[in-house]
């Protein structure tokens, strides 16, 4: 009994001894010159992770240490150990006296900062090796000249260029008298003849439209007197437009309007004979050879004119729609004919001109001509 009594006051005294032991390190210390663990500072060979972790884990004993003499803070110690600075099991960051490779703090300290003239001339070195000229390569090595035949397809108007690869799979694109059958040929569309079933393709800037011209309309791009001209139907055209041949002011129907010098010279020279077809409303009763008579040619002042198509289109009562086709393009050519006739017009209709029909299109409208009517009328003056 008295042996387990000397045990727990032993024990209980050895609790003293414990704290008067750590009583008496702080004292040595404080003699020896060394802080208290409570007063120390941990940021003496810290990195920057080094100051916020030491402060709630030093003094007097964090969790992870006990009033700083067995297993204190994890920063800041006495002796330390080859990755440890503290007393006995320390921290793993840099104590006072030694620590291992790894201590004096995770983060290394920042070199000196480059000044700002090298910098700038990184900068300019960098801008200097993307901004340098192209090297103009000679003819044989850069790209070939012209334009994809399937691009200018495109832009004419035949459609996409899946659509005008689909065209030149087929065989149906010719350049300059030569059916092409390989994608990716390059053409100058100022220079070569492209045809599409058999019908060119207007390439260049060439404008092309047709006009219903109403009756009172002066068939001339300007007009001295003032009148209502064909001009007042294109103002808004940047580039020059011409007129196609004639029609007397009181005639109605299409007429052609383009800046291709050469095919308004051809669809209007008698050489190539393009047809004009017209509606003529006239007073019957009409006798059965009109047509053969117009057919065979009516004698004019100017020499005889011959119709190439006669039919008779409508009729009621007395009044008589007829068509009359003729390839010549002299003045008045048609009413004069009928008025020799003996029928004399009272109204006239041009409804085409070569393969251009009027069609639907109303009084006083312009429309842009499609690629294959432009073709047809190429087609037909052998352009």
């Amino acid at each position: 009994m008295r042996s387990s009594g000397r045990n727990s006051r032993g024990s209980g005294s050895g609790g003293k001894n414990y704290r008067g032991a750590g009583n008496r390190r702080d004292e040595q210390q404080q003699r020896a010159g060394r802080p208290r663990p409570e007063e120390r500072r941990y940021d003496v060979g810290g990195g920057p992770k080094a100051g916020p972790k030491a402060g709630p884990k030093g003094s007097q004993g964090g969790p992870k240490g006990s009033q700083g003499s067995q297993g204190g803070p994890r920063t800041g110690g006495s002796q330390g150990g080859p990755r440890t600075g503290g007393s006995q099991g320390g921290p793993r960051t840099g104590g006072s006296q030694g620590g291992g490779p790894k201590g004096g703090g995770r983060g290394r300290k920042p070199g000196p900062a480059r000044p700002r003239e090298y910098e700038a001339q990184i900068e300019e070195r960098n801008r200097a090796r993307h901004d340098k000229p192209r090297v103009k390569m000679p003819k044989t090595f850069g790209e070939p000249e012209g334009e994809r035949l399937q691009k200018v397809l495109a832009r004419a108007g035949m459609g996409s260029r899946r659509a005008c690869e689909d065209l030149i799979d087929q065989a149906r694109v010719e350049v300059n008298g030569k059916i092409v059958t390989e994608q990716g040929l390059r053409v100058d569309p100022e220079k070569d003849e492209i045809k599409v079933d058999g019908l060119t393709v207007a390439t260049q800037s060439y404008l092309f439209f047709a006009l219903n011209k109403p009756a009172g309309v002066v068939s001339t791009m300007e007009d001295p007197d003032g009148r209502q001209c064909l001009g007042d139907y294109v103002t808004n055209r940047e580039t020059r437009l011409f007129h196609v041949g004639r029609l007397d002011t009181e005639t109605e129907g299409i007429i052609l309007l383009t800046n291709h010098g050469e095919l308004a010279h051809r669809l209007t020279h008698p050489r190539y004979g393009v047809r004009k077809t017209y509606l003529a409303a006239i007073q019957g009763p009409l006798p059965r050879d009109l047509g053969k008579r117009l057919k065979s040619g009516i004698q004019l002042e100017d020499g005889y004119a011959r119709a190439d198509h006669f039919r008779v289109v409508q009729n009621t009562g007395k009044n008589y729609l007829v068509e009359v086709s003729l390839h010549e393009g002299r003045k008045h050519i048609v009413r004069r004919m009928l008025a020799e006739a003996g029928f004399p017009v009272d109204k006239l209709v041009r409804t085409a001109f070569g393969p251009i029909a009027l069609g639907d299109q109303k009084s006083g409208w312009l429309r842009r001509l499609t690629n294959t009517e432009v073709g047809m009328l190429m087609r037909e003056v052998e352009l």
